[in-house]
Order: structure tokens, then C-alpha cells, then sequence
């Protein structure tokens, strides 16, 4: 008898990421035992084309104006995936409305938008999570369980961030992450940032000081009608900051990197952290393994090590095949809907909204630091 509880789910932005949660839906069954079982029964879009994607496959509801999703009785769950621009009136009405939802990064345009939204929830039952799902590889995952572990010893120095070259062609047309009146003053900050925070702010690397290096690098891209149009947002940023270790107190420093024009790079995603006695390191660019370093008979030894496909839920895959960012998605929507229902326990949960709250704060430093030139304190 199948004992998996149905939840209802409407999607705000028929993009991408809207679409890939539309396919992953389809591969639930190859989670074992999970306690829910989403359905995607409705779409909101302002754009015909995007509605249509959904409805073509099935999805019953179909809006114009995501206030009627919002007001459906036939959607428990929202995944909104919009502009940045629109986050802080889309996140404020679902809230409203007393609808759970995962929201995609940044939370807002800027540390105000977010505040305001985090806010919002205060006393209210809706539950709410942030998209994030990187840290969902094995390889990550063993990261992570390896940082913990106290095997690092005292923290020397950690390293994570997001590269990739979605920018590199400079005949590119001009898209919305590109302008600040979408994206937001933070640009590339707000659109990757949670990528390279994620990790070290949920093993409690929280940033002390911001020392940050923004480069805009193309600087004009033509639009659709072929008139040059100015990139007002930062294709690269590198945060240089002071984290402080919790068992000696001692600040050790710490680096995020976020990068839409990374020469070599597709879209990797990397963490690493090195400490006195031992080191982690996973990145994606060779996501069937991840490294851990150790200090054995006064010898310094990298060692490699397989996870295979050893995931956060367990799943019906062997653990001798691979896992890509299809199986990623998966895992981060299994987190959302078991921690939501309370069956999450020990394992690994989505990106929170204090988290998120963190990140902005170290990004609106970075702003800061970038126009003093100068080390900014959070």
C-alpha cells in the first residue's frame, strides 16, 4: 500500500529550472521510501509559450497572473523561480497566502528585500527553503561529513564558489542577469553566491570580514533588436574574508568565488577546506571523486577516494553508476519535501532562510568593500 502523502505543486516561472522540476517529478519513484509524493498541478507564467510547455505535459492549471496559483486550492507547495527584481512581491504574497514554497536564490534583490521577507515569516506556519543543490553530489555530501568529523584539526583556510562560462562569448545577446534592474546592484553575488555559501555557513564558517574583488568584464552586449545595451551587474566577484574557528577563536581566511566568465570552466562547482591535521576538497569538474588529506608518519598524503552513488535519500540507482545535477535536483526537492514533513532527521536540508540572510549580509559588504577598497566588517 502506498503511504506517501500527495503535495500539491504549483510552479511561478515556467523557465528552466521550472521545467526541470516538471521532469524530476517524473522520476520520483526512484526515491526509496520518501513520505511525499509531489504533483505539479499548476503554472503560472506571463508568457504564453512557457505555460504551454507544462500544460502540453499535463499540468492541469494554467495562469497568467501567479496571484490565481496563489489562490488555488489545488496547490500546498510553491517553487517560484523568477527575476530577482520580483522576488521580494512573488515571495511576500505566497506568504501570505499561507503557502509553503522554495524560493531560488538570492531571496531578494538585496540584504533589504531579503530582511523584509525573512520578516514576514516570523509567527507565520508556512515552510520555506532556499534553492541549493550542489551540495546534494556524494562527493560533497562525503565533504562535508569529513569537515565535520574533527579529522581538519584547526581551520587554515576554506575555498568554494561557483565558475562558469555562460558569458564567454561576447556576441551573447543581453539577458536579465546582466541588468541591474532585474539581477540587482549585487549582480553575479546574488545570482551564484548561495553556491559557494551554502556549504561553509552550514558548517559554521560565517564570515567576520569582507575584502572584495567585483570585475565587470563585458561591459556592453547587443539585445535582440541589435542595440548595444550596458552590463551594469559584475560578471566576476572573489570574496576574501575572515572566518573565525570555533574551537580557538582564531580568524582563518576563507574565499568564495563567483565567476560567469571562468576561461576552462563549464560549471563547476567546488569547496574545499584544509586544516593542521587533515583536508577536504570536491569539485564537480571530477564529481566521481573527492580527496581528503591527511598527515600519516610525518608524511603529507592526498588521498582519492570513490563515494559512488551513495546519496542524502536513498535511492533505487546502484552504487556504482554516476551522479549528475539531474540526480542533484532530485535530492534537494527530496530534502525540501521530507524536512517539511518532518522525516528528514539527521541528513542533509536545504538552504535556510537564516543562511540566505548571512549571505546577503556578506554580499552587501562585498559592495561595500568594492567601492572603499578597503576590508569591511559585518
Amino acid at each position: 500500500m502506498n503511504t506517501q502523502k500527495k503535495v500539491k505543486v504549483g510552479i511561478i516561472g515556467g523557465g528552466l529550472m521550472g521545467r526541470e522540476l516538471l521532469a524530476l517529478v517524473g522520476r520520483w519513484d526512484a526515491l526509496l521510501d520518501h513520505p511525499a509524493r509531489p504533483e505539479i498541478t499548476a503554472i503560472a507564467d506571463t508568457s504564453d509559450s512557457a505555460r504551454a510547455f507544462f500544460t502540453s505535459a499535463g499540468v492541469p492549471e494554467s495562469y497568467s497572473d501567479y496571484k490565481e496559483l496563489l489562490a488555488s486550492p489545488n496547490v500546498d507547495v510553491v517553487y517560484i523561480a523568477v527575476p530577482h527584481n520580483l522576488h521580494e512581491e512573488i515571495y511576500l504574497a505566497t506568504i501570505n497566502a499561507g503557502k509553503d514554497f522554495l524560493g531560488e536564490k538570492p531571496f531578494g534583490i538585496d540584504l533589504a528585500a531579503a530582511e523584509k521577507i525573512a520578516a514576514a515569516l516570523i509567527g507565520k506556519n508556512n515552510f520555506v527553503r532556499v534553492s541549493s543543490e550542489l551540495p546534494f553530489y556524494p562527493g560533497a555530501q562525503a565533504a562535508i561529513k569529513e569537515a565535520r568529523s574533527g579529522n581538519l584539526g584547526e581551520i587554515v583556510e576554506v575555498r568554494s564558489g561557483l565558475l562558469h562560462s555562460s558569458d564567454i562569448d561576447r556576441n551573447k545577446k543581453i539577458n536579465w542577469k546582466r541588468q541591474r534592474k532585474f539581477c540587482g546592484e549585487i549582480g553575479v553575488l546574488g545570482d551564484l553566491g548561495m553556491h559557494a555559501a551554502h556549504i561553509p555557513l552550514r558548517l559554521g564558517y560565517k564570515p567576520t570580514k569582507v575584502f572584495a574583488i567585483l570585475d565587470d568584464i563585458v561591459t556592453h552586449r547587443e539585445n535582440a533588436a541589435g542595440e548595444k545595451i550596458s552590463c551594469d551587474t559584475f560578471d566576476n566577484a572573489i570574496l576574501a574574508m575572515r572566518a573565525a574557528d570555533s574551537a580557538s577563536g582564531r580568524e582563518f581566511p576563507m574565499f568564495w568565488e563567483m565567476k560567469r566568465i571562468a576561461p576552462g570552466e563549464s560549471n563547476t562547482f567546488f569547496f574545499s577546506a584544509i586544516g593542521m591535521t587533515g583536508g577536504v576538497r570536491f569539485s564537480t569538474k571530477n564529481p566521481a571523486v573527492y580527496h581528503t588529506f591527511a598527515l600519516r608518519n610525518g608524511e603529507q598524503v592526498w588521498s582519492e577516494i570513490q563515494p559512488g552513488h551513495v546519496t542524502n535519500w536513498p535511492v533505487i540507482t546502484g552504487h556504482i553508476f554516476e551522479f549528475g545535477f539531474p540526480d542533484a535536483l532530485l535530492q534537494m526537492w527530496a530534502a525540501y519535501f521530507a524536512e517539511r514533513e518532518g522525516a528528514l532527521g539527521e541528513r542533509f536540508a536545504c538552504a535556510s532562510v537564516s543562511e540566505v540572510i548571512d549571505s546577503h549580509r556578506a554580499f552587501a559588504a562585498a559592495m561595500k568593500s568594492h567601492e572603499s577598497r578597503t576590508e569591511v566588517a559585518l
